[in-house]
Order: C-alpha cells, then structure tokens, then sequence
C-alpha cells in the first residue's frame, strides 16, 4: 500500500530547507519566512534538518552550529530557546519542528535526523502528522530510532534510505540480484540521492528502473538547473530536491 505521504501527482517538487526568494532581504533557509515562501509558491513538499537546542526542543536548522547562518560560532545544542529566537529574529524567524507541523498543516515534511540526539523526540513529535512527514537520516542508525519512536507513538510516518542502504542498493544494482534489490529496499519507501557522488553516478536508468520495480521512488538532489531537472524528470525521477523551488515548479507543469 502506498504511503499517504506519497498520495499527490508526481513529480514532486521538494523544496529545500524551504524557499527563499531571490530578491528577499534578510530571509535564510529553514525559517519560518522561507516555509511560508514555500508555501505561497504552492509547493507541496519542503525539506528541513532536525537539531536539538540546549532545550531539548527540536529545531529546523541544517548545520551543526550557527557559523554559516547567524556568524556565530556555537553549536545549536549549546544554545537555549530564547537565544536562538533572538539570533533569527531578523533573518526569516526561527522555526521549531512543532510550530511547523502546527503552522503549515497542509505541507508535507521530508525532515532528515542530523542530530542522533534528536532521533527520538522527531519521533514522537511527527506520530499524529505521520501521514504527512517522511524521515530520515543519513545514518540509518538515527532514521531507525526516530521511526521506532514514531511508531511507539501510532504514528508511521515514510522513510527514506540511509547511507548504509544506499550503498547496498547501489552495489545490488551492479550485481543484478533481485533478492539483493528487495533487502536494500525492505521497508523503504524512497530513495533519495545525489545524481552522482564524486566519480560514481547512482541515479541511472538502470537504477531508477530497479526502484520502481520495488515499488519505490526514486528523488533527486539538489538539483537547481533548469536543464538538469528537464533531463531528470524525462529519465523518470518521482522527485527534485531543490533550492530553485519556483523554477522546479514552472518546468513540472509543464511535464504535467
């Protein structure tokens, strides 16, 4: 059965870390502004990284700590709440993950666990709008724990492979044995890569072939590209990961 999660027409349009307009002042990725940007385009579909601040609350923010993004070279998990709402105040809005699920009822989160510490709190936030957030992680330890917690609290949310399984799906594509396909896929509801990684191409026909056979889809990124995403989507990808959100949009209506 197909997840809800993958319920809309294809393909899909993700934006990445939300949206933010080229000619915006003041307005950085994974804030509330960038989430409503997103939102105002019509996008379905926003990706956001899960962090913990000193807290214990759970904050969409990709990085580690605040270098890139505020000049300030702390670490998230060393700052509190209050001090990170002070920080973003002026660059979009700090966003936690339960005031964008609340805020935004009808986007659909693809939320990557980058904090191990976060796994489980994700978890248990996300369970009542699981049929509308897919996790993962990049370690397929950190997106087991944040389902096993999801689950714990009636929700079941999607997934998406981690490194580990990635790299098992793409030997198994080599090799050509279907059983390897299906174990690197079991319980996998997409696949999410870049085209390529360093001198190595994971997004082929042949592999996007193999997992849609498993009934899987196969996303994107980040790709920003007009021509790469025309090229991606005639190749048969379910979905663009993008910072380019209203270019992305423009060229799947066209698709359509």
């Amino acid at each position: 059965m197909t997840h809800p999660y993958f319920g809309s027409e294809r393909p899909r349009v993700l934006a990445h870390r939300g949206f933010v307009p080229a000619d915006s002042e003041g307005i950085v990725e994974n804030t509330f502004a960038a989430f409503a940007a997103a939102h105002a385009l019509g996008v379905r579909y926003v990706e956001s990284d899960c962090h913990l601040s000193a807290d214990g609350t759970v904050i969409l923010f990709h990085d580690s700590d605040l270098s890139r993004v505020a000049g300030d070279p702390r670490p998230i998990a060393d700052v509190g709440d209050r001090e990170l709402e002070n920080l973003m105040a002026d660059r979009g809005g700090l966003v936690t993950l339960a005031q964008a699920l609340d805020a935004f009822p009808t986007l659909f989160f693809n939320l990557d666990v980058k904090a191990e510490s976060a796994a489980e709190t994700v978890g248990r936030l996300v369970a009542p709008h699981a049929d509308r957030v897919l996790l993962t992680s990049f370690s397929d330890r950190t997106r087991e724990r944040a389902l096993r917690a999801a689950h714990a609290a009636g929700g079941r949310p999607a997934t998406s492979a981690g490194t580990i399984r990635i790299a098992a799906l793409v030997a198994a594509v080599a090799s050509g044995v279907p059983w390897l396909i299906g174990r690197a896929l079991r319980g996998i509801d997409a696949v999410q890569v870049p085209e390529r990684r360093g001198p190595i191409r994971i997004v082929s026909p042949r592999m996007i072939r193999a997992v849609h056979r498993a009934g899987v889809e196969m996303h994107v990124w980040t790709v920003n590209d007009a021509d790469g995403m025309r090229r991606l989507l005639a190749a048969g990808v379910d979905g663009i990961v993008t910072d380019r959100a209203d270019r992305a949009m423009t060229i799947v209506a066209e698709e359509r």
